[in-house]
Formats: C-alpha cells, sequence, structure tokens
C-alpha cells in the first residue's frame, strides 16, 4: 500500500464540540482532518492562535489537522505554523465583471503577494478548482500557478469538480502533479431539475457518494498508486442529500481505503 493518510473536511459537522467531532471522526477511520477555520466553526479565524491547543486535542483522538480552509491573513500562517498545520486550501475567485484573464491576473498577484509570508512561516498554499466562479479545472490551475515555487504554491486536485468540467482523472492529476499537495475525493453530476417539456432545459449539480457520479475514484487511485503518490487524499463530505451525511461518509471513507489496499 502507498503512503497515504485519509482526511476529512468537518464541515458538516459545525455544532459537535471538538471532543466530540473528535470521537466521531476517529472512530470513522480517518487520520486526521481539514479544518474550516471559519466563522460559525469549532475555531474562528481571530482565534487562529488557539491552533496549537486544537491540534493537541484532536492527538487525544489519534487525529491530526492536514490542513485548514480559511484565508490567507498573516495571523492564519502564524497559526498554523505555531501548531505544525502545513497547507492552507484557498479557491481563487474568477468574475464576470473582470472576466476570466483579469481575474487569473489579480488571483495570481494575489498569491505571489502571499510568497513571503509562506516562506517566513513554512505554511504552504493550496489552490483548490471549483466549479462556477472559481478556477474550474486543472489545466486553469496549472495556468495560473505552474510559474510558482511548488514549495510554497500547490495544487489540491479535486475529483468531482475535475469531472464536472469533463476531465479524465488521469490527465487532471498528470496535469497538476508538478504542484501535487493534496487530492480531494468527492463524487458529483449534472441532474436534469425541469421535465422535457420545457423551453430551455435546467441543470444542477449533484452531489453524491463516491461509487456515483462523474468522477471515477477507481482511475484516480490506480494513477495514484502507479505514480506513487504519498500524501494526504481527503473527502470532503460534501452531498446533496446532507441529513445522511454521516452514513454516506462512513461508506465512502470504506471505499476509498478498499482502493489503496
Amino acid at each position: 500500500m502507498v503512503n497515504i493518510e485519509f482526511s476529512v473536511f468537518t464541515k458538516p459537522w459545525k455544532d459537535l464540540s471538538v471532543w466530540a467531532l473528535g470521537k466521531f471522526v476517529s472512530e470513522l477511520g480517518f487520520d486526521g482532518i481539514e479544518l474550516p477555520l471559519r466563522d460559525g466553526y469549532q475555531l474562528e479565524p481571530q482565534n487562529a492562535s488557539k491552533l496549537p491547543q486544537l491540534v493537541k486535542q484532536f492527538e487525544e483522538h489519534g487525529l491530526k489537522i492536514f490542513s485548514v480552509a480559511s484565508g490567507t491573513d498573516e495571523k492564519i500562517f502564524a497559526g498554523c505554523a505555531e501548531a505544525g498545520i502545513p497547507l492552507i486550501r484557498i479557491m481563487p475567485e474568477i468574475t464576470l465583471e473582470e472576466g476570466y484573464m483579469a481575474s487569473e491576473k489579480r488571483e495570481r498577484a494575489h498569491l505571489e503577494s502571499l510568497l513571503p509570508l509562506c516562506e517566513k512561516y513554512g505554511v504552504k498554499i493550496g489552490v483548490q478548482q471549483h466549479y462556477g466562479n472559481n478556477i474550474v479545472d486543472s489545466i486553469g490551475m496549472l495556468h495560473l500557478m505552474e510559474e510558482m515555487d511548488p514549495k510554497y504554491i500547490g495544487a489540491i486536485w479535486d475529483s468531482a469538480h475535475d469531472a464536472l468540467a469533463g476531465q479524465q482523472p488521469e490527465f487532471g492529476l498528470d496535469i497538476v502533479w508538478s504542484h501535487l499537495c493534496m487530492v480531494n475525493f468527492k463524487n458529483a453530476y449534472y441532474k436534469r431539475v425541469n421535465g422535457p417539456e420545457a423551453l430551455t432545459a435546467e441543470w444542477k449539480r449533484y452531489f453524491t457518494s463516491g461509487r456515483q457520479g462523474l468522477a471515477l475514484w477507481t482511475r484516480a487511485a490506480e494513477y495514484l498508486k502507479k505514480r506513487s503518490y504519498g500524501g494526504v487524499i481527503c473527502l470532503t463530505a460534501e452531498y446533496t442529500d446532507e441529513p445522511e451525511v454521516n452514513r454516506l461518509i462512513k461508506e465512502d471513507i470504506t471505499y476509498a481505503k478498499s482502493l489503496f489496499n
């Protein structure tokens, strides 16, 4: 088995105490978490200096904090560095008002402005693609960051969002391989929400379990093993059927682990 550690994004469980969250995640069989360091969650950005305490609380359950999903203020870098958290996940914004290329130029300049903080604190920025008003696919991520040092700026490849954009997993991973710092396992497909009698078809993205949808976890796993990927795979626990999150994430971590045995 390649050296894979499994993480889960704990966004769905914002109302659990830290102790209850740690116990729950540990019992599911994960190695650690991605923490939403955001307003309204177990730890908010203004309290980033308390990250070391949070790390110790999760360590009591045998868990690491592999990454945080948060902003890029210096206090976030400082808190992560003190706590030994190596990665801050962000999603660059593309706006219709600016247009794609101008938005990309702005986001590239923003990343470049963060390089001194990355170097100062030894914390990496991980850029993830996302449907909608973001960079949507792997080729867009590479175009944004290919001239940047992968020591400081990394790519977080997301299986669902690359699939929604029409990319094959082997190609998507190969495109960002030079900067790959984490892999998100998630799945989704397009679902028509009106009937054929409508004047214009309407579609929505439906986020589902790992065995369903457009994202082929089997092929992604085979490619990662072929290239001896040794790192974190984060299950993002995003499901359109939100009330079923606990059942679905339990099924998905079992399935994901089976792909690497």
